[in-house]
């Protein structure tokens, strides 16, 4: 996807050689976070650590429907407080979540290194896996009709194919790319709820418009007009008429706001009333102050409030930060390698703890650990691969200044050791 600059924002940072930790070490098992905060035990280089988790993450989803037989291995545990709706909605939500993460890495070039054959290994097992989520003689066809639900997972689909159009929609048969459209426009028949909703009926649209597909233009500025009504403040937006006080912005309502729009400007689409263009520029500096609070949030440990609903979204809670860096759009104030280690520091505080993973490798419901009860009415564990969308910054190769400048203390982390710190400031943009 092409991406679109912001008039003010600062040149790439030179590359910096060096900065990254050296050593080794287990991926998440074994490691206490006492350690992990005293530096008691060296630590592998940061993006050799998040590469390790994602195809940690990834390998038991798509070794196992790439072979039709997900719904057959997957240990499916649901909330406690479960409203009842179809248990099969777990599937979709799994899959596609866990694609829609995957997908920048997937679209990098393939390399002979030890990170690129893994690549081309699970993006192979993707497609795979693609070919049989909509076919409908396949055991592991998804649910494309019926609850609700399946309009927010359709759009974890459709953000895939946006993040990555050449490595994941140009070398499917035509067979199943006709059968993705014809099961993408089917869900317009879902009514979506007067929230976030919103947004998966734009990326749906904002897909079918990628692929030269008639789109509906109602439904794809809908999510847009609402978000910026539904607009607080100092880079806030409300989900709906009331505000929630919760990581929403983060999970779903700026990083799809921002990539509706990317694909509007890219392929000429239209907004009664205002540029496109403009609407992206006013939207990225807005996401770019509410990244600010997030980063504050960030503890010298790695550690970040467990506030407001889906906490058991875990890493999740930072795309907007991945986002950006991927995109090349981070704020002076943020520079890339104070993000890098405080992402880096994020991951290990969340996922070093034992539980997160079952007995066959998939996620579980919690949020540090296997805490079922912290579970949402509609938690699942294929709720729970959204948390893979905080590792978007493996779309930047290796070579990137992102991973090559040198680590730098975030905020928290100079506050709390006496060091000098930017004061904060609400905007009014």
């Amino acid at each position: 996807m092409t991406n679109i600059p912001m008039q003010d924002q600062p040149p790439k940072r030179r590359l910096f050689l060096g900065g990254l930790l050296a050593g080794s070490a287990a991926l998440t098992a074994g490691l206490p976070l006492s350690a992990l905060a005293a530096g008691t035990q060296a630590s592998p280089p940061a993006r050799q650590y998040l590469v390790k988790l994602l195809e940690r993450i990834a390998e038991p989803v798509f070794s196992a429907m790439a072979e039709g037989k997900l719904k057959q291995t997957f240990e499916l545990e649901l909330s406690p407080t479960w409203d009842g709706r179809p248990k099969e909605v777990a599937y979709l939500e799994c899959f596609g979540r866990l694609l829609s993460a995957c997908a920048p890495w997937f679209a990098l070039p393939d390399d002979d290194s030890a990170e690129g054959r893994s690549r081309k290994r699970l993006r192979q097992l993707a497609l795979k896996s693609l070919a049989h989520a909509v076919d409908p003689a396949s055991p592991d066809f998804l649910l494309w009709q019926g609850p609700p639900q399946v309009l927010v997972d359709s759009a974890y689909i459709s953000s895939a194919m946006l993040r990555a159009p050449a490595a994941l929609w140009e070398p499917l048969d035509a067979a199943t790319r006709g059968r993705i459209v014809e099961v993408i426009k089917g869900i317009r028949s879902i009514e979506s709820a007067h929230t976030n909703w919103l947004l998966f009926a734009s990326m749906n649209e904002a897909f079918l418009l990628s692929v030269g597909e008639k789109y509906d233009p109602l439904r794809l500025t809908t999510g847009v007009r609402k978000m910026r009504e539904w607009y607080v403040g100092d880079g806030w937006i409300k989900d709906g008429d009331t505000f929630h006080f919760d990581y929403y912005n983060a999970f779903v309502i700026y990083p799809m706001l921002v990539t509706v729009l990317q694909t509007m400007v890219r392929y000429k689409a239209s907004y009664w009333g205002a540029a496109p263009a403009d609407l992206l520029a006013q939207a990225t500096r807005r996401m770019q102050r509410y990244s600010e609070h997030l980063e504050r949030y960030i503890s010298p440990t790695g550690t970040y409030p467990p506030i407001g609903r889906s906490i058991t979204y875990r890493t999740a809670a930072f795309q907007p930060l991945a986002f950006l860096a991927l995109h090349r759009l981070l704020p002076a104030s943020l520079p890339e390698g104070q993000v890098r280690a405080a992402l880096e520091a994020v991951h290990r505080a969340i996922w070093t703890p034992a539980g997160n993973f079952g007995k066959g490798g998939f996620l579980t419901i919690g949020f540090a650990g296997h805490q079922p009860t912290l579970g949402d009415w509609y938690s699942n564990t294929g709720s729970m691969y959204i948390a893979a969308e905080s590792l978007i910054t493996l779309g930047l190769p290796a070579s990137d200044s992102y991973w090559t400048a040198p680590a730098l203390d975030w905020t928290q982390k100079k506050a709390f050791a006496n060091q000098p710190f930017p004061k904060d400031y609400h905007v009014d943009y």
